[in-house]
């Protein structure tokens, strides 16, 4: 048994005289595939009944549920159980002449989460598609989208913007905290060498400034004075020959 849900039947030659009064036996038609011909319309049909005497038997029936012509009809299916008590089975709609059956409510909520779910699925395995690992780096996105955006777009230069004095001075205090807090254990004194321990570092002595007596200051000063003026027998020889 096929899913009625999934096709729909049209006879063409019905379609110009549809009305509320033919549109049953349009139905009742033996190449629809949803009508069942045990319903007692059948039974009416046969014996020449009128459609009221459906009310006195009980079983499968088809009755106009509504209409709006020349457009649209709703037949329904029900179970007739007595004849003021009726079950509901199913509804079909005709549009255009075209009649298809309208599905429940459980139909469409599997269908709707069938749909989210198959969607879902799809973008987790695209999802996959893109995901890179490596034991040295982990796991990382490979877009190839994006890497042939990036080889057509050029590449435009970055301009750095300058740091303010304010910015400067903050970095700088942190990194004062930073080496205060956390001092250096090891040195490397030059480029390419071993980094040494800072406790075997040996710290040269810094010289202590000799003291200088006041006589020894004034005789320095007395010399400059003089170098300065020149020796005073040149003097004294220039003025002579003057």
């Amino acid at each position: 048994m096929y899913n009625l849900l999934g096709i729909s039947w049209v006879d063409s030659s019905w379609i110009p005289i549809l009305n509320n009064g033919s549109v049953l036996d349009y139905f009742s038609e033996r190449s629809n595939p949803f009508y069942d011909r045990t319903c007692n319309n059948e039974v009416v049909k046969m014996q020449r009944m009128t459609l009221d005497h459906l009310n006195q038997m009980v079983g499968v029936e088809y009755i106009l549920l509504h209409a709006q012509e020349p457009i649209l009809f709703i037949i329904r299916k029900q179970q007739r159980q007595s004849p003021t008590q009726v079950m509901p089975l199913a509804d079909y709609y005709i549009i255009a002449g075209v009649i298809y059956q309208a599905p429940d409510l459980g139909s469409v909520i599997n269908s709707r989460v069938l749909t989210a779910v198959h969607g879902i699925q799809s973008a987790f395995e695209e999802a996959m598609s893109y995901c890179r690992y490596h034991p040295s780096k982990g796991y990382w996105w490979h877009f190839k989208d994006q890497e042939e955006r990036e080889k057509t777009k050029p590449k435009a230069k970055k301009k750095e913007e300058p740091s303010s004095i304010f910015q400067r001075q903050r970095v700088d205090a942190l990194l004062l905290d930073l080496r205060q807090k956390f001092p250096p254990r090891f040195v490397q004194q030059k480029p390419g060498e071993k980094p040494i321990p800072v406790d075997q570092i040996k710290k040269e002595p810094e010289p202590v400034p000799e003291a200088v007596k006041p006589e020894e200051k004034e005789t320095v000063k007395n010399a400059q004075s003089a170098g300065a003026k020149g020796p005073p027998e040149k003097r004294m020889r220039l003025q002579s020959t003057h």
